[in-house]
């Protein structure tokens, strides 16, 4: 048996999990490096009957998984990945199991940008370094509006530090209802409000076909001058040209964003020259607590496929 781990960009998968438990004969290998096309994923991957999949930092469509003719097992982390074309996996009788997770890191980072974005960490740390002190002013949380576009378990728990701050806590979701809303510590409004109203906006809705761009030129050009705009969800949610737009016209105070249309973000993608943004590349998940749940969840997905029992199935 073959078996596949990929995505290991810090180089760490082998050791939260012990794979020396993988049958006698197991043939291990460690990707640690994302792979330019789906050409080069199919001529690599050509050879393996397990992969092991960090989130979606590698696709797999149906026309990729037609040229994997030996692969028989599809490990996701997380119990939820939307790069995996799972009806194309049914039809070729491939098992998709998926792992736990931990579950409060991507609203960690999420405080984080916000903190980067208001408090100016990222601008002071670099002239401080080149010399200077104190060259501009912070901005305040007690307050201000938090616009939360999504309040399900993430925005709920983004709400909940918000709240803490002293942060007026709104919410909009196509499917918002005013008991939910307050039930999350957060106050429903229309999302025309939500976007006119907020000091900073935070996405936390999952991407599907009735999310995708569900914020575009409109919503983003009804920001206030002074508001921020985060995104640590999926790209898709929003329209990336014209988020581009307001920033390089500077008509909103900053954004703080965890995902990106392309990933990873090329160097010369023009959100890398822009100023009053703060990108980090993907980390909402990337913690030591959620990988050693991840591999480890992900060698008891092998091993309970390989003894004909498979469990956390997604397929």
């Amino acid at each position: 048996m073959k078996v596949a781990l990929l995505d290991d960009y810090q180089r760490v998968a082998l050791t939260f999990a012990d794979w020396s438990r993988l049958p006698p004969g197991t043939e291990l290998v460690v990707f640690d490096q994302p792979m330019p096309d789906p050409e080069a994923v199919a001529k690599a991957l050509e050879p393996f009957d397990v992969i092991v999949a960090m989130r979606e930092r590698t696709p797999f469509p149906a026309a990729l998984l037609h040229w994997l003719p030996r692969l028989r097992l599809l490990v996701t982390t997380g119990s939820r990945n939307a790069s995996i074309d799972l009806e194309a996996c049914r039809a070729r009788d491939i098992t998709v199991c998926g792992t736990g997770a931990t579950g409060t890191p991507t609203a960690e980072l999420t405080w984080g940008l916000i903190l980067a974005l208001l408090k100016r960490i990222p601008e002071e740390d670099r002239a401080l370094r080149a010399g200077r002190w104190q060259t501009g002013l912070t901005t305040g949380l007690e307050g201000k509006r938090l616009g939360l576009v999504g309040l399900g378990r993430l925005g709920t728990q983004v709400a909940r530090v918000g709240r803490a701050f002293g942060m007026d806590v709104v919410g909009w979701s196509p499917n918002l209802t005013d008991e939910r809303a307050q039930a999350a510590g957060a106050r429903r409004v229309e999302k025309a409000e939500l976007f006119a109203t907020s000091d900073v906006i935070s996405l936390h809705l999952v991407l599907g076909e009735r999310t995708r761009g569900i914020v575009g030129a409109e919503e983003l050009n009804a920001m206030k001058p002074e508001a921020c705009f985060i995104n640590t969800s999926r790209a898709g949610l929003v329209d990336e040209e014209a988020l581009l737009h307001v920033l390089r016209e500077g008509r909103i105070a900053g954004a703080g964003l965890d995902v990106f249309s392309t990933e990873p973000l090329p160097a010369d993608h023009p959100l890398t020259s822009l100023p009053h943004v703060v990108l980090t590349p993907h980390l909402g998940y990337v913690t030591r607590e959620n990988y050693a749940v991840f591999y480890r969840d992900a060698l008891e997905d092998i091993l309970a496929w390989r003894a004909g029992a498979p469990v956390r199935l997604l397929t």
